[in-house]
């Protein structure tokens, strides 16, 4: 789960501390049921055939993962970050719908605003109600994909279900749970256990629609904790072509509209220490599986993440330097600017981070 790591944890835990989140809200599942059975293999051979093109649904994800409530008025980068936190660990629903690979609508309801992301073609559009700016990018070409992270706080279930199981290796156990439904759909219940014992994840249970293949719902369970620390899937779905007006937007009057000429540059936001081509200074993967830890070299410039208001409420100090700290990742930033990351306790990072 090394490779997993690399690109979840950045994706997760880091710009936790930096500036980007995922959408959150509540989720249950339904009753199970009884379907014809299959082996783990068999699951995951379903989830690989995954065909779907065509789907309306609302996303809802839950968070619980210790983030301190942090009050989001005032200006300036603290403003930022407290509203970034609040999309990890609020309450939000998003509503998807999709028409083949050039056809894509999703929108983020906020309390009172509403962020959307329509691609129709090569058009990419981006509008936030709340100030109503609106970005508007043309992609090289109708088969080109929209850039990742442009869509800013979405995760779907079969996004984080494929980075899951990306480097499914012998470091997890894998079995399959009674059957379940999910949005109304019967599904299959594929369970991931982490074999080691110093993780902070006890397991990770996907929900694969029985008939398509399609990821449902994800949770990830954190070792020790009751409720679950992460959940994202469908609480409703319809397979079908959405009505094509959906993929059409016109910015509403007196709206700010910005062209892109260069889609997705400045959309992602790296993890201090990655944007450089000194191998010295790239993030390395100490150790394998669930309790890998990523290491960020020093280099990076984290004045401004360390000047903050909130850093001091978000972090702990601890030998060696500042712990931020959830149920499911650890970030270690050391009193001399490296950053260590990790599903794992804050001790493994320390050690990490001395060489031990």
């Amino acid at each position: 789960m090394s490779r997993t790591w690399l690109r979840w944890m950045p994706a997760v835990a880091v710009p936790v501390l930096i500036a980007s989140a995922a959408i959150a809200g509540p989720l249950a599942a339904n009753a199970s049921v009884a379907l014809q059975s299959k082996t783990p293999s068999q699951v995951l051979a379903l989830l690989a055939g995954e065909k779907v093109t065509a789907l309306s649904g609302t996303i809802t994800q839950t968070s619980d993962i210790g983030l301190p409530a942090l009050p989001t008025s005032g200006t300036g980068s603290a403003a930022s970050a407290a509203a970034a936190l609040e999309l990890v660990s609020g309450s939000h629903t998003a509503r998807v719908y999709l028409d083949g690979k050039t056809n894509q609508r999703v929108q983020v309801m906020d309390t009172l605003a509403e962020r959307d992301l329509i691609r129709h073609g090569a058009d990419v559009w981006l509008y936030e109600s709340k100030g109503k700016k609106v970005v508007h990018m043309t992609l090289p070409s109708r088969s080109a994909t929209v850039p990742e992270g442009t869509s800013g706080t979405v995760l779907t279930p079969g996004q984080v279900a494929t980075t899951l199981l990306a480097s499914l290796d012998s470091s997890t156990t894998v079995t399959v749970a009674p059957d379940t439904r999910v949005a109304g759909r019967t599904a299959y219940e594929l369970v991931l256990t982490p074999k080691a014992g110093d993780t902070l994840v006890s397991s990770v249970s996907i929900a694969v629609d029985s008939t398509t293949g399609l990821a449902l719902k994800v949770d990830v369970a954190a070792r020790g904790q009751k409720t679950t620390a992460f959940s994202v899937g469908f609480s409703s779905l319809t397979l079908g072509t959405p009505d094509a007006s959906l993929f059409s937007f016109t910015p509403p009057a007196g709206a700010t509209v910005t062209e892109q000429t260069q889609p997705g540059a400045g959309s992602v936001k790296k993890a201090p220490g990655t944007a450089t081509k000194d191998p010295a200074k790239r993030p390395t993967v100490i150790g394998s599986g669930w309790d890998a830890v990523v290491a960020v070299p020093a280099g990076a410039d984290l004045s401004t993440l360390t000047s903050s208001p909130l850093y001091s409420k978000l972090t702990m100090a601890i030998a060696g330097g500042h712990l931020f700290h959830t149920a499911l990742v650890n970030v270690f930033l050391t009193n001399d600017g490296r950053i260590f990351a990790g599903s794992v306790p804050a001790e493994r990072l320390q050690a990490a981070a001395t060489g031990k």
